[in-house]
């Protein structure tokens, strides 16, 4: 029997958890993201507390949580563009591998596509490894396109990263 799935914003309270999964994932899948293990992990406690409570007061931040049953199993974060508050920004963007291909990443991305569209926004962007990956085929199934050249991750790296819109017509 499949456990249920779900997706949240999360608690302040829960920075232990936000912490815990966004270090899992920068180890899992360090080409995944802009950042890295080695920078986040020296972030102190009281940062990933900040983080988490100026988020849910700001207005302008959506971090998700996904759950496998009562498991936490996912992360993403939403966030209003701070140049153009008509575009949402989402990164952070992972699922915990034991729990891939069960729906959570369509579900946080749904999450965060119809919090972008309650706030009235005309699109959210994401950046994405370039390749035939499962994250490229999730964002391209969603209706994301390719809005710029694929550029470095980081300085220095030897792996591509795409920006991806998905334009809202209202």
């Amino acid at each position: 029997m499949p456990q249920s799935s779900s997706v949240r914003q999360f608690q302040p309270s829960e920075w232990k958890t936000y912490k815990g999964l966004r270090l899992r994932a920068l180890a899992d899948s360090p080409d995944a993201f802009g950042s890295t293990l080695a920078n986040e992990i020296e972030r102190p406690d009281a940062q990933w507390a900040e983080s988490l409570m100026a988020a849910s007061q700001s207005g302008f931040d959506l971090p998700l949580i996904a759950f496998a049953g009562n498991e936490p199993a996912g992360l993403a974060w939403a966030k209003v563009d701070s140049a153009d508050s008509s575009a949402i920004q989402l990164f952070q963007m992972w699922v915990v591998p034991e729990h891939r291909g069960q729906g959570l990443g369509r579900l946080l991305l749904s999450t965060s596509i119809q919090w972008a569209k309650t706030r009235g926004a005309k699109s959210i962007s994401l950046g994405v490894t370039c390749g035939d990956t499962s994250a490229v085929h999730l964002y391209t199934s969603a209706g994301f396109e390719p809005i710029e050249m694929p550029r470095p991750l980081r300085p220095g790296s030897s792996v591509q990263a795409q920006s991806m819109r998905l334009e809202f017509h209202q």
